[in-house]
């Protein structure tokens, strides 16, 4: 697997792609010496990524988030460590995009950055039981919606098709024709495939690219 120093998720409200960050960055901790994730999402209540502030922290993993996370404040404001992300290059960052075109917008202030360094990538996370994107054609819309706010294209696809805790091999194995018709559709490819570590030996030689993961955040949340 390629890494670049900064890598974005997005995907739509309840993909899963802050649990799929988290995960990232926690298995790019063991390459990589300084790796930072920040929460970008400025749309209070939707920070989810301070959710697991604890695991977070334990591995040596900076998290850059605002001040104002997970409060009753509703104030669109991210901290000046933020540009941190974009200004040290020795940083590997992992960046956990808001949800859907609202949230993406947050994002518009680096992107002149990450375009000039060049070495990034975003990763657009698709879930097939999540009801505005149970279809392929679905899924590529709100991918261009969130490209248009944030005005940056995604590179590839996190397929994520799952029930949370109650997910199978099968749910996963099922929903991988979907996954390859949204990368049909959007021109993109699958990186890797979700799967918690407990049932991913099942996917193994049936599926390429399975990341195994844990499930640091629980529920549909991002």
């Amino acid at each position: 697997m390629i890494y670049k120093r900064v890598t974005l998720f997005a995907g739509h409200y309840g993909s899963g792609k802050t649990n799929i960050a988290v995960n990232y960055a926690l298995m790019l901790k063991k390459r990589e010496d300084d790796v930072a994730i920040a929460d970008l999402d400025i749309v209070n209540p939707y920070f989810r990524t301070k959710d697991s502030m604890d695991v977070i922290e334990k591995a040596g993993i900076r998290l850059i988030s605002s001040d104002y996370a997970g409060s009753n404040v509703d104030i669109p404001a991210l901290p000046s460590e933020a540009y941190s992300l974009v200004q040290n290059k020795r940083l590997h960052a992992v960046i956990d995009v808001g949800g859907d075109d609202r949230g993406a917008t947050a994002l518009g202030r680096y992107v002149p950055y990450l375009l000039d360094e060049n070495n990034y990538e975003m990763l657009f996370v698709i879930n097939r039981f999540r009801p505005l994107t149970a279809d392929a054609e679905s899924t590529v819309r709100i991918m261009k919606e969130i490209e248009s706010a944030c005005k940056m294209r995604f590179t590839s696809l996190v397929h994520n098709s799952n029930l949370g805790a109650e997910t199978t091999a099968e749910d996963i194995f099922s929903s991988v024709s979907y996954a390859e018709n949204v990368s049909r559709l959007s021109g993109l490819p699958v990186k890797m495939t979700a799967a918690r570590e407990d049932i991913a030996g099942e996917l193994t030689g049936r599926i390429e690219n399975i990341f195994p993961i844990r499930l640091h955040i629980y529920g549909f949340m991002n």
